[in-house]
């Protein structure tokens, strides 16, 4: 009897945090402290945990749990270098408007998947107006973009066409996403 009576008296525990305090609660949304690891992250993903706490604000322990269900949740997809693209010998960047001959899904698909297999194609976008995709390829030199055009991306399933603008100069690349309208 003594164990029920104490059972069913009040708590004594301390009130339960508010949800921005850190604890392990978490929302379905993002908290600034959330906000705040992608912010970190997106500037230096090699930050230890604890360099990152102290950033944020955080001990370590809640801040690993949050960064842990940020990729849980997909919002964090990966981590990766930058790496400047000119010292590895990749001098030409391209964009190219890819049309399809066909518009249905099964030749879009091909397509899709063609696209999604060459490794010179580091960017892929369905666009609106005037073709279906637009490419960012890179490759060593202007000779070596037009081998691979005519070698590779002619040769494609459901080819219709292209047009290619070349970069002339690099004002801003590799940019963190911005973050402002999450908080």
């Amino acid at each position: 009897m003594a164990n029920r009576e104490r059972k069913s008296a009040p708590a004594t525990k301390a009130p339960r945090s508010a949800p921005d305090s850190g604890d392990d609660t978490h929302g379905a949304g993002l908290d600034r402290y959330d906000i705040a690891i992608l912010g970190e992250l997106q500037q230096d993903a090699r930050l230890s945990n604890a360099e990152l706490a102290a950033r944020i604000g955080l001990s370590a322990a809640p801040t690993w749990r949050r960064v842990k269900w940020l990729e849980q949740q997909g919002y964090i997809t990966g981590y990766r270098a930058e790496i400047d693209r000119r010292k590895i010998g990749l001098g030409v960047l391209a964009f190219v408007r890819v049309d399809a001959e066909r518009n249905n899904a099964a030749a879009t698909r091909a397509l899709e998947d063609a696209i999604r297999a060459l490794p010179e194609v580091v960017a892929c976008h369905y666009i609106s107006g005037s073709g279906t995709f637009e490419l960012q390829v890179m490759c060593t030199d202007l000779d070596a973009y037009s081998r691979w055009a005519r070698d590779t991306l002619f040769k494609l399933p459901n080819f219709k066409d292209l047009h290619t603008s070349f970069s002339l100069g690099e004002v801003k690349a590799g940019a963190a996403l911005p973050l402002g309208h999450l908080r």
